[in-house]
């Protein structure tokens, strides 16, 4: 282990003690006082709705060993200061004045990713970036001790959160990079500071903080920074914006796909609709079947670029075959949920963007059922071409050739049920519900046994609750 002195910890923040002993270890760190635990360092984060430093009190009543403060607050903690309140501060707890708080987490996670000897994976895309975390953690883990960044802490403060655990000094960390606006990805890879990279795709999610899909693709493109000759990348041959950015990367490029020429590259592909599916792998290692529970080609894009990662660190290919096999979907992210009602969910409720959601229509289009439903969620962060999106996805519907279509949320959900209609689909195979729970109603109501529903929506939409009123009903 990594041990969290103060004195460390203040000289990697550029920060310095102002109450309390260098010596005093830490053993974690928490930026929350409802889930803090004895013994942590507590960092007083200022949020757009919150002031970490308000709670620094609490903090230390629910047993924090110190706290890292802006330099703004310290005369409140400061020892033997007049305006101290003799209860705010206990005599062993250390205080850290620092600038910023949140630059100093970001530069104390620095610090402990380079001192842990830790080769750090870093994931970005458009979609499919958790998925591809999880695989390939999974696959990693056949040879080697591997730890991943928490369900979707990828940002500019979840990311240092996940990389301060590397005190334990697993010998991988697999993280995912995510961005809404433009730099945001330059600030995470100068954090995580990546021997691996991995680019999934390039779609439109996020398209109302950009100009362009373009745009986006620039953005992502940021993962190519602060390379070095070493450092690996692993990129989506099959997409044509990535493939038009990385020639810029300083370090060695190993491609994955399904459609072009790849270093990793699926072939023989059987849909098995929603029993997954299986294809032959030609990889620089030698053939490898993928059989894998998994549904929908974009999940086998996914476990591509994780065996790519898997084999340049020499996972042999049997270990990667037996893992696809024993692959389960996230919560919400596909999953496949036999009810005893007869009822099939393809829940992919956690989230949507145009690209998932028609690639979601693919699979469901391969189920077999008396029935194909799909409900779809307003995607949401779109822009200006929110409602031209939105209709994109109502004629990719109908192509699909789905039974029932039921569309949810605001102006743009609507346009996608109408342009549906446009595309072919009867207007009685086509409802549409302001409300996620509206349309569960609908849902309760409508879906028989023998039915394959797709249920997927951006999370603001709460298509979730759809999902669990069908999971109710048995």
């Amino acid at each position: 282990m990594i041990p969290l002195a103060a004195g460390w910890v203040a000289a990697a923040m550029s920060g310095s003690i102002v109450a309390g002993e260098p010596a005093r270890t830490f053993t974690g760190v928490s930026i929350d006082t409802r889930t803090l635990n004895a013994g942590e360092l507590y960092i007083a984060i200022k949020g757009e709705r919150f002031d970490g430093a308000q709670f620094v009190e609490q903090a230390f009543a629910a047993g924090a060993g110190g706290a890292v403060v802006p330099l703004s607050a310290t005369r409140t903690f400061r020892s033997g200061s007049s305006t101290a309140r003799p209860h705010a501060l206990p005599p062993e707890a250390v205080i850290v004045a620092v600038g910023d708080t949140t630059v100093a987490l970001q530069s104390l996670a620095r610090a402990v990713r380079r001192d842990s000897g830790t080769k750090v994976v870093a994931i970005t895309g458009s979609a499919g970036k958790t998925t591809t975390k999880e695989i390939t953690s999974e696959f990693l883990s056949a040879r080697y001790r591997v730890v991943k960044n928490r369900g979707n802490f990828n940002n500019h403060i979840g990311l240092p959160l996940s990389l301060v655990e590397l005190t334990a000094q697993p010998e991988f960390a697999v993280v995912e990079l995510g961005m809404n606006h433009a730099g945001e990805i330059a600030t995470l890879v100068g954090i995580a500071e990546p021997d691996a990279r991995v680019w999934t795709n390039v779609g439109e999610a996020h398209l109302g903080f950009f100009a362009s899909v373009d745009a986006i693709a620039d953005a992502k493109a940021e993962i190519l920074e602060r390379a070095s000759p070493s450092t690996l990348l692993v990129s989506n041959a099959d997409d044509d914006r990535i493939v038009a950015r990385v020639s810029r990367f300083r370090g060695r490029t190993v491609t994955f796909g399904i459609a072009r020429a790849a270093d990793v590259r699926a072939a023989e592909i059987e849909d098995r609709g929603v029993a997954g599916m299986r294809a032959r792998v030609s990889t620089p290692r030698g053939p490898l079947t993928i059989d894998t529970p998994l549904v929908g080609r974009s999940n086998l894009a996914n476990i591509l670029a994780a065996a790519a990662v898997a084999l340049e660190f020499d996972v042999p290919l049997d270990a990667i075959g037996d893992r696809a096999r024993a692959l389960r979907p996230a919560a919400h992210r596909g999953e496949v949920l036999a009810l005893p009602s007869g009822l099939t969910i393809i829940d992919d409720s956690y989230n949507a963007n145009p690209t998932a959601t028609r690639r979601a229509l693919d699979v469901l289009a391969s189920a077999a059922g008396e029935r194909r439903i799909a409900v779809l969620g307003e995607m949401l962060e779109l822009g200006d071409a929110s409602v031209a999106l939105h209709e994109e996805v109502g004629r990719a519907a109908a192509h699909a050739r789905v039974d029932v279509l039921v569309a949810v949320g605001g102006a743009p959900a609507a346009a996608l049920a109408e342009a549906a209609v446009g595309a072919g689909l009867p207007r009685s195979a086509v409802r549409y519900f302001p409300t996620s729970d509206e349309a569960a109603d609908a849902a309760v109501a409508t879906l028989r046994r023998g039915d394959v529903a797709l249920v997927k929506g951006s999370r603001g939409i709460r298509t979730d609750r759809i999902v669990e009123r069908l999971k109710e009903r048995g």
